[in-house]
């Protein structure tokens, strides 16, 4: 590899043996270093955890031909974190975490160990994004979403991007053919409604199970949720920052300290 050869960070949070992170591995491929550091284990729902009181693990495998990649024992953030520190010594120009099997728009995001693997590095200064798939089978055809993330992986490496940029990217359950391409949002105002069924084990000891359904309370125009129903890929870009400044105008105006 040449000095000015594009460092590429790939992680994501479904564990390295996952086919969405070997869909974007392949996505990858030719436009600089790639470097896997990923999960040993699923990690989904795990958001910006990190592990402390106990030893990280970091292997090196061979589960890609031509890339070197490497398995961890920790969360999502832990691999980017270490990816950092100990394999490449060097700050990456990009981060590419997924591809999820399952959604990540609206409220997922911060649940989501995909995108808190790029948040991670996107606090680093990192351009970063994350891909989910609305598909949560295993088996999932992630022809658009490579082409998704080959085309935004393309344009990040093409020009200087704003300071701690991250993108959270989800597609569609499309074809090619009905693919009807990017669409720049903002993210919908929606929630999980929780309920949790209770049960017995086999000896008769309770435990709960949490079920639920994504409830999209905007009417608005212009979300993730809407474009995807259209068939376009949702693209939107989170901040890290997590002051509402409408409220601390309130607070500045009515609260006298």
């Amino acid at each position: 590899m040449q000095k000015d050869t594009p460092v590429i960070l790939i992680t994501n949070d479904d564990g390295i043996t996952a086919p969405g992170i070997r869909a974007l591995v392949d996505a990858a491929r030719g436009l600089g270093r790639v470097v896997v550091v990923a999960p040993d284990s699923p990690q989904s729902g795990m958001g910006h955890a990190i592990t402390i009181g106990q030893p990280l693990r970091l292997d090196k495998v061979e589960m890609f031909d031509g890339i070197e990649s490497w398995q961890c024992s920790g969360t999502p953030a832990d691999c980017v974190k270490l990816a950092r520190d100990k394999i490449l010594h060097v700050q990456p120009d990009i981060c590419l975490s997924g591809i999820n099997h399952g959604a990540n728009h609206s409220i997922n995001v911060i649940y989501s160990g995909t995108m808190s693997a790029a948040m991670e590095a996107a606090i680093e200064g990192i351009p970063s994004i994350g891909f989910s798939s609305l598909d949560y089978g295993f088996n999932v055809d992630f022809t658009v979403a490579a082409q998704v993330a080959r085309q935004l992986a393309i344009k990040m490496l093409s020009q200087k991007m704003p300071d701690h940029i991250l993108l959270n990217v989800n597609i569609p359950i499309v074809t090619p053919e009905t693919f009807k391409g990017l669409k720049i949002c903002r993210q919908a105002y929606a929630k999980w409604e929780e309920q949790f069924d209770h049960r017995k084990d086999p000896r008769g000891k309770d435990y709960y199970w949490m079920v639920g359904r994504f409830i999209n309370m905007d009417t608005g125009t212009g979300t993730d949720v809407e474009a995807l129903k259209e068939g376009y890929a949702s693209v939107v870009p989170v901040t890290i920052d997590f002051t509402d400044r409408k409220a601390k105008e309130w607070l500045e105006k009515e609260w006298q300290f």
